[in-house]
């Protein structure tokens, strides 16, 4: 996913959602639903999430320094950490709270048309934020569904904005039966219902983005598809014979670092395979230009290197060189 596309279902979502809170305070000024109270807050949430978005986008923009030598291309996953966390705060605890608190103490709707109104009003907006995003991220997920584009998505944004419009979609229709169920049976306990159902949905959503931004920030490898490509420019079958292993690991939605033992030839010389390497690196580049940062080792190829892998040892978050087998797991 480009930059760009994500930048520009964020605009519309925000502005989306800044029009729709001003129309839910308004309805809830007038009608005294918790529901419509719960979706303003859920929509200046939304609001702030989109900000959020934008600013680590702008953040993550920021060259490589002496400090940050890969760059800062992981704040976007930061901020996408932080809007998990404002939705299921801001979000949906407060929904909950307010839905338990309209079914222990229901009241009448007072002006119930301005709560329709405005219900029917932000499902339009949101709808042309969701097409939006929809359109912005059918032309990036390719053969894949949507819960494994949401799942395998390196760039935060889209998913992000995706899952919060899904929501709001969804928290609007229970807003609206909670509304009309009031209406109809002038029993407030209904709209109490439709809020607390709107602050579990939101917990939900905000669960899975948390757990899918943390994978992120974590560290994840490129696609098989594009670690596929990598392995076969790499290898030219003359200077560079075959790959011994290889890792790779996203510095960013948009920067790969690529780090590989390759086999080569034992009889070439220094300069040879020193050539080797610099082409291989172009051929690499050329296949994913993502790939950014390179590092290759040459070998000779053994079937024996090649099966044990990269050293244990030397891995991060390995057992450690004083840790032997038999030990047992160690302790943090």
């Amino acid at each position: 996913m480009s930059t760009e596309g994500g930048t520009k279902a964020l605009v519309a979502a925000l502005s989306a959602n800044l029009a729709i809170a001003a129309g839910k305070f308004t309805a809830f000024a007038f009608t005294g639903s918790s529901s419509m109270l719960a979706e303003g807050v859920h929509s200046v949430a939304d609001s702030g999430n989109q900000v959020l978005l934008l600013v680590g986008g702008r953040r993550a923009a920021r060259a490589a320094d002496q400090e940050h030598p890969f760059g800062y291309g992981r704040e976007r996953y930061v901020y996408g950490f932080l809007v998990a966390i404002v939705l299921f705060s801001a979000g949906g605890l407060f929904a909950c709270y307010e839905g338990y608190r309209k079914i222990r103490e229901p009241h009448e709707l007072q002006s119930w048309p301005w709560a329709v109104g405005v219900l029917v009003f932000a499902i339009l907006m949101e709808g042309w934020s969701f097409l939006t995003a929809y359109r912005e991220a059918a032309a990036t997920k390719g053969a894949q569904s949507w819960p494994e584009y949401i799942r395998r998505a390196k760039a935060p944004e889209l998913p992000v904005v995706l899952l919060e419009d899904t929501g709001a979609l969804i928290g609007l229709l229970i807003a609206l039966c909670g509304v009309g169920l009031t209406v109809l049976t002038g029993n407030g306990i209904w709209d109490g219902v439709g809020t607390l159902g709107i602050g579990v949905l939101l917990v939900v959503i905000a669960a899975v983005l948390a757990l899918e931004t943390k994978s992120l920030l974590i560290g994840e490898s490129a696609d098989r598809t594009v670690v596929g490509r990598i392995r076969d420019a790499l290898v030219d079958h003359d200077s560079v014979t075959s790959v011994i292993h290889m890792r790779t690991l996203h510095l960013g939605p948009e920067e790969l670092l690529v780090a590989a033992k390759i086999g080569v030839n034992a009889q070439d010389s220094a300069a040879r395979v020193a050539e080797a390497i610099d082409a291989a690196e172009a051929r690499v580049r050329r296949a994913v230009p993502i790939a950014r940062a390179i590092y290759l080792e040459p070998d000779v190829f053994s079937e024996e290197k090649a099966a044990a892998g990269p050293d244990p040892e030397a891995t991060p978050g390995g057992p450690g060189p004083s840790h032997r087998p038999e030990d047992g797991p160690t302790r943090h």
